[in-house]
């Protein structure tokens, strides 16, 4: 482990769960880890998680002993709102420049919302997908880790005079903030930037942006959470109206050349578990979903059986091929050619949810100095080693394994040297 006495130093790209596993992993071995994550809290997706596979269980579960797991370990550091600027060298010594952006809100905030409290200004909260508001200062989510408000500069007018500077108690507002730039050196990369939704509005078939109620498979996620803008109930966004009819398209974006050539693993699996949370809420409520094939990898295969077993499950083989806006209400049409009857078939339904597919965040930004493949996953070379979602579409549990062995190898850079 040690290499002129010194641990092995390690960067960790991304702090969502995949990262966070490499990097706690690695750093209770001894190595010495720095992870960089882009947005204001550590969590990433899985933090956006109403509830998550095998057990289904809520994400806080997992999340919360990990973050303890870091607050009590002077091994690891950690950068939110920062980025990778360039990385040159090679295995063993590596350069690493790193951005970190301005948060505006210091180590002194102790969450106590009198900042929002007074903000005039409001923008549209990311975490739930747009579906609702936040004030222009904000905190995350409710148990966001860091516990730390933070403001959107691009929310504020240039002449806002700034009430929450006067609000805040504790002096953690500092608006001359500015961006600051580190370099470190590390001896291995452990990449875990994991996926995004695929962008919806891409589809031009499938309505999303344009007709009343089609929402993705996230915000589903989110409707579903305590902590989401419904508190928990799953309601339409047009009218909050209580949904007792619900489709699914799977698929959407996922195995099709125009769009993601590949299967994105965990949408069959994710519409199943919202099929779950609907009929929680709701015994009666139909559900229909559109497949092309349902994919449940592995031990999986139970939970289909479970679901798909319940009334008012309708599972239909066929493709989508229209989804329109009722003309009389904000109930939303859905046109789908449905292949074992072959014949064309009209569903009317209260809401429809696109089970969007996984996109590594590499097929839009890159880290500069890392090799990527043709659709945006990472290239492991020696020295850089991706985990999770960078690598592959994967669930939480997969995640989990694939980055204790990139913790594995990124710790053998040092004794090799």
């Amino acid at each position: 482990m040690h290499h002129n006495g010194s641990p092995t130093r390690i960067l960790v790209i991304g702090g969502g769960f995949s990262g966070l596993t490499a990097g706690i992993e690695a750093a209770e071995t001894g190595a010495e880890v720095i992870i960089v994550e882009k947005n204001p809290y550590l969590g990433g997706r899985v933090a956006q998680l109403n509830k998550y596979f095998p057990k289904i269980c809520p994400p806080l579960c997992g999340l919360e002993i990990n973050f303890r797991r870091i607050k009590v370990n002077p091994q690891i550091k950690f950068y939110t709102m920062a980025q990778v600027e360039s990385i040159t060298g090679g295995p063993g010594e590596y350069n690493v420049r790193i951005k970190i952006n301005p948060r505006y809100v210091n180590e002194n905030c102790t969450a106590c919302n009198a900042c929002a409290e007074v903000c005039p200004k409001e923008r549209e909260s990311d975490f739930n997908f747009g579906l609702n508001k936040t004030k222009a200062i904000y905190l995350p989510f409710e148990q966001a880790f860091p516990l730390r408000y933070v403001l959107d500069r691009n929310s504020c007018p240039q002449d806002c005079p700034a009430p929450c500077v006067e609000a805040c108690k504790y002096n953690a507002i500092d608006l001359n903030m500015q961006a600051e730039t580190i370099e470190e050196k590390v001896a291995s990369i452990v990449v875990a930037t994991g996926w995004k939704p695929y962008d919806a509005s891409k589809i031009d078939n499938l309505g999303f942006g344009k007709v009343k109620n089609v929402i993705t498979n996230m915000m589903l996620e989110r409707l579903a959470s305590k902590n989401g803008p419904t508190g928990g109930e799953i309601l339409r966004p047009s009218d909050g109206k209580p949904v007792e009819k619900v489709a699914f398209v799977q698929c959407a974006g996922s195995r099709d050349e125009n769009h993601l050539p590949f299967c994105s693993y965990i949408c069959c699996l994710a519409s199943l578990k919202h099929t779950l949370y609907i009929k929680e809420q709701n015994p009666d409520a139909e559900v229909f979903i559109y497949y092309i094939d349902i994919r449940t990898p592995g031990r999986y295969e139970k939970f289909f059986n479970q679901v798909k077993e319940q009334s008012g499950v309708n599972l239909v083989k066929g493709k989508v091929a229209a989804i329109e806006q009722d003309s009389e209400s904000d109930d939303v049409i859905i046109t789908v050619e449905d292949m074992l009857n072959m014949k064309k078939i009209k569903q009317k339904v209260d809401m429809v949810v696109l089970a969007t597919g996984m996109q590594p965040e590499g097929s839009e930004f890159k880290v500069p100095g890392l090799k990527y493949a043709v659709d945006g996953f990472v290239v492991d070379a020696e020295g850089v080693y991706s985990a999770g979602c960078a690598k592959n579409p994967m669930d939480v549990a997969g995640c989990g394994k694939d980055s204790t062995g990139a913790a594995l190898k990124a710790i053998q850079i040092g004794v090799r040297r």
